[in-house]
């Protein structure tokens, strides 16, 4: 890195001890935005890294419930609304044991990039619980969720912060947020969350939005090699709403998944990945990967594997969580033929497996580009709830294509102008770091 730049990912580290991943993320958008910092110095001069890479607000909260045995919890909450250059706070909340400061932050530094990209006008934020809703039942869960919002509705609006869902936050979750939220507030402000169920201001094409603009993404990528999906072999890392909706786009433009995960292990579909069967165990019944294979002939459960180790496939798309792909996964991917990848999950490669992709020359697309397409789909939400309105599921899936092949272009602009053709990283970095940049400078020093 550039020494000034080093000086800033060194305060970094300094000023926000034991939060690797908020440190990777910083570290990757700063290494790459050097050639941009180069041919535009007001950016340092007007000091808006050491400004990007510092959250406008860090809320952390408590979270008490109660279960259905009686017995108090308590968990931790957090939001951080990390830039709203652009627009109202726009990002998820998750619902997991692993998540704590470190990990929201990395996210909502990402989200900043990830929804400039998308044109819509919303700033960067993210929030969440160490709350794990796996094994709750619903009282337990809504018990949660309406604590969770009693302190997270002081902050938050359809002009101001707009969450919506993410790992552990589906449309169960939202309802209960939302209940509270309007119970308190005494307002049926539709556009505080997305993610909503479609009967009370929900969007159709939201649910899939993030899988199947990841695919939409990964096949504008291969248009530019004069490919299609039509015939590859997919690998598809977790199980979740991300994973579920790769696999049916995927599979709807010709290409064979072969492989789901989650936790305990993995999948391997020779047949290809039966969409209905995975719908049904995951979204119904609520169950594991290990279901879907008792369920599936021909399917084989691997227990404690990566999906990463599977040979003869061509394209690999990360849906599960933050650094499933290491060094040594890379270079099996590399090793076993795969010429893509594009992650549908948030920072899925680690700096050194990325480093592999260079190498080897897969076409690699980072999460910031590949998997705005959920974002960009709960902006259309709000669209839909500002002017209450429904469209149909087609007209918003088309809309997200045309959002998608937008980002896709707008990266690939950005690598060439800075002098890195078809530098995916480079390209989405720029391109997202510069409109916020020009925004913070024209608002002045706030």
């Amino acid at each position: 890195m550039d020494d000034r730049i080093e000086r800033i990912h060194s305060a970094v580290i300094a000023r926000n001890p034991a939060e690797p991943e908020f440190h990777q993320a910083v570290g990757e958008v700063l290494e790459s935005l050097e050639p941009v910092l180069a041919a535009r110095p007001e950016y340092l001069d007007e000091a808006i890294l050491e400004r990007i890479v510092e959250p406008e607000r860090q809320l952390i909260f408590r979270v008490p419930w109660e279960d259905d045995e009686g017995n108090i919890h308590v968990n931790r909450g957090f939001r951080v609304e990390f830039n709203s250059a652009l627009g109202p706070y726009k990002g998820g909340l998750r619902f997991h044991p692993s998540v704590n400061l470190g990990i929201i932050k990395f996210l909502g530094f990402e989200q900043i990039f990830k929804n400039a990209l998308t044109g819509q006008g919303i700033g960067g934020g993210k929030g969440g619980s160490d709350f794990d809703p796996h094994g709750k039942s619903d009282r337990e869960v809504m018990r949660f969720c309406q604590s969770f919002m009693t302190e997270l509705s002081r902050h938050i609006g359809p002009d101001t912060d707009v969450p919506a869902g993410d790992i552990g936050v589906g449309g169960r979750e939202i309802g209960y947020l939302f209940g509270q939220y309007k119970r308190l507030r005494n307002r049926f402000d539709a556009g505080v969350l997305t993610g909503k169920a479609l009967g009370w201001g929900g969007s159709l094409g939201r649910t899939e939005a993030t899988g199947y603009g990841t695919v939409m993404f990964a096949k504008a990528m291969l248009a530019t090699q004069g490919e299609s999906l039509e015939g590859k072999t997919v690998l598809v890392s977790g199980s979740g709403n991300v994973a579920i909706y790769a696999v049916q786009r995927a599979q709807a433009e010709g290409a064979r998944v072969v492989s789901i995960s989650d936790s305990s292990g993995s999948v391997y579909d020779p047949d290809g990945i039966d969409f209905d069967l995975l719908k049904q165990v995951k979204e119904v019944q609520r169950g594991r990967v290990a279901d879907y294979a008792a369920a599936r002939p021909g399917a084989q459960l691997r227990t404690g594997e990566k999906v990463w180790t599977i040979e003869g496939a061509d394209i690999a798309l990360p849906c599960a969580t933050q650094n499933e792909i290491d060094e040594d996964a890379a270079k099996e991917l590399a090793n076993n033929g795969v010429k893509l990848v594009a992650e549908g999950a948030n920072m899925p490669s680690t700096p050194e497996a990325i480093n592999v992709y260079r190498e080897a020359g897969i076409l690699y697309a980072p999460g910031k580009a590949a998997n705005a397409g959920g974002v960009a789909t709960s902006a259309l939400e709000m669209q839909q709830n500002s002017a209450r309105q429904q469209w149909s599921f087609d007209t918003t899936v088309g809309k997200l294509s045309e959002i998608m092949a937008s980002i896709h272009d707008t990266c690939l602009a950005a690598a060439d102008e800075f002098g890195h053709p078809g530098d995916y990283v480079l390209g989405a970095n720029a391109a997202g770091f510069q409109k916020t940049a020009d925004a913070m400078i024209q608002q002045g020093l706030v």
